[in-house]
This record gives C-alpha cells, sequence and structure tokens, in this order.
C-alpha cells in the first residue's frame, strides 16, 4: 500500500504542477493577494491583499469579505455588487496571485508526525508525502480534523469536541476515487490511526495477524490467511472476543463480521 500511496502522489504532484491551486478550490485566507480582472475595465481591475479581518478593500465597493472562500466565490460577490447599480453584466475573473503561508498537523502513524508549512493548496495524498508517508502498523482511514475555531497553534486530536471530522479510505484513493484526494484547508490537522487487527490461528495456511477492513467477513478474513489448510473445517470455525473485559467464545459462520481483536480459530476436520 505504502509504496502505491507514494507512486500515486508522484502521480498527482505532476498533475498538480499543471494546474494552478485556485482550481483546486483553494480556501483564501488573510494575507493572500488576489488579481480581480474585469473585462474592458482596467480601473476596476487589479490586485487586492486581504488583510487580517479577512476583508479587502475594493473600488466603489468598499469593504469585502475574502476570507474562507473560494475565488470563485469571491468574483460571483464582486460580480453581484457591481451588477447592482455600477455595471451591466460585468465579467470578472478573480485568482490567487500570492498564496499566504499555511499550517498543516500530520499525526499518528507516520514516519515524520509534526507541522508542516505550506505556502499553496495541498492535497491529502501531498501531505502525507511530506510526513515521511503512512508506517506499515497505519489503517487505511484517514481522519482529516477541520478546527471549528481560529488556529490554536497546536494540532487537533479525534476526540476534541471543536473540530469537524472527515475520513478518507486511502484505499478508495489507490482504486482511482482521486475525488477522495481532498484539499488540506489551514490549520487542519491529519490523523492516520494504528490499523486495528485480527488474528487467524488453528488449521489455516499462513496463521497470524492481520489489518482488519469496514465490514470484514469471516470469510474474507480467513482467505487473507491463505484458506482453510487441508486438514481444517470451514464447518468448525470459532471466535474468541473480548466482551464487557470478560474473553468469551462462540461458533460462527462465513457471513460473519469480525471485529478489532477477534481471533478466529480453524479447527480440524472430525473425519
Amino acid at each position: 500500500m505504502l509504496a502505491l500511496l507514494f507512486a500515486t502522489s508522484l502521480l498527482l504532484g505532476s498533475q498538480s504542477s499543471q494546474a494552478t491551486p485556485e482550481a483546486s478550490n483553494y480556501i483564501v485566507g488573510p494575507q493572500d493577494v488576489l488579481t480581480v480582472t474585469v473585462f474592458n475595465e482596467p480601473q476596476l481591475s487589479g490586485q487586492f491583499r486581504v488583510e487580517n479581518d479577512g476583508q479587502f478593500n475594493y473600488p466603489f465597493l468598499g469593504r469585502i469579505k475574502a476570507a474562507g472562500t473560494a475565488a470563485a466565490e469571491i468574483g460571483a460577490l464582486l460580480r453581484q455588487k457591481l451588477a447592482d447599480g455600477y455595471l451591466r453584466d460585468p465579467q470578472i475573473s478573480v485568482e490567487v496571485a500570492q498564496f499566504r503561508s499555511q499550517s498543516v498537523f500530520v499525526m499518528g502513524e507516520v514516519r515524520t508526525p509534526g507541522k508542516y508549512t505550506q505556502s499553496g493548496s495541498v492535497t491529502l495524498i501531498e501531505a502525507l508525502a511530506q510526513a515521511g508517508s503512512a508506517t506499515a502498523s497505519a489503517g487505511h482511514d484517514v481522519l482529516i480534523l477541520h478546527p471549528k475555531e481560529v488556529l490554536k497553534g497546536g494540532p487537533t486530536l479525534p476526540n476534541d469536541g471543536d473540530a469537524d471530522v472527515e475520513r478518507v479510505n486511502l484505499r478508495d484513493i489507490e482504486g482511482g476515487k482521486l475525488s477522495q484526494n481532498v484539499i488540506i484547508r489551514d490549520g487542519d490537522t491529519i490523523f492516520v490511526p494504528k490499523a486495528e487487527r485480527f488474528y487467524v490461528i488453528g488449521q489455516v495456511r499462513t496463521p497470524g495477524s492481520y489489518v482488519l477492513e469496514l465490514n470484514m467477513s469471516v470469510l474474507q478474513a480467513i482467505s487473507l490467511a491463505g484458506g482453510v489448510s487441508e486438514r481444517g473445517s470451514n464447518r468448525r470455525i470459532r471466535i474468541i472476543r473480548v466482551v464487557d473485559n470478560k474473553k468469551r467464545e462462540f461458533d460462527a459462520k462465513s457471513t460473519d463480521i469480525v471485529q478489532a481483536g477477534d481471533t478466529i480459530v480453524v479447527r480440524q476436520r472430525l473425519l
């Protein structure tokens, strides 16, 4: 998985070098510099720096709020305001000419966790690559925490209540769902949890510990362990599970869903 993700990051990196960050829904913030172009209206065109309050001064219209929105949304707002008594059907484009420095935190099961400074738009895979990619003990799901309040100078943790949590499965990106390679915003924390595991023992070809996938069945789990051996029986399967701090053991069907920490026992055939 790690090698494939690294190759994916190289591919996406080469694509992003050909596309501007504005096209990636970059969210404007203080100290960004915007280039506003109004067709056939040079007095209304130019570069404008977003100030610390998230606004910038624009001719005739005064203070325009920009922080927290994409460049295209700012263009739509200017178009609406200029059409209201100033210009007939104004044609406007807004681009980000200079990006402010942004902070992104990458924590959890990555090789070099920490705070990373970006000078523009960055995707999930690009941010993970900066942190050395996920470790072998990482799970496939990644949590992206968007803080609701102003950046507090440190990472946001999964149990913090002041953040919106977005979950992305890296397998989806590997499978070609590039829409899951989301844009990381200023102040976001990427948290890579340790993989949840289960165990397969008894009459299987390769007993051991395996990474648990979402909604994995007993049959799928046994397949990861090489399948039932010649001496094993797919009708004599038991699960050992800890419930309320007590170890319980029960018969299992091939369609049962495996839980984290389960031990699947494939017993020997009776005959």
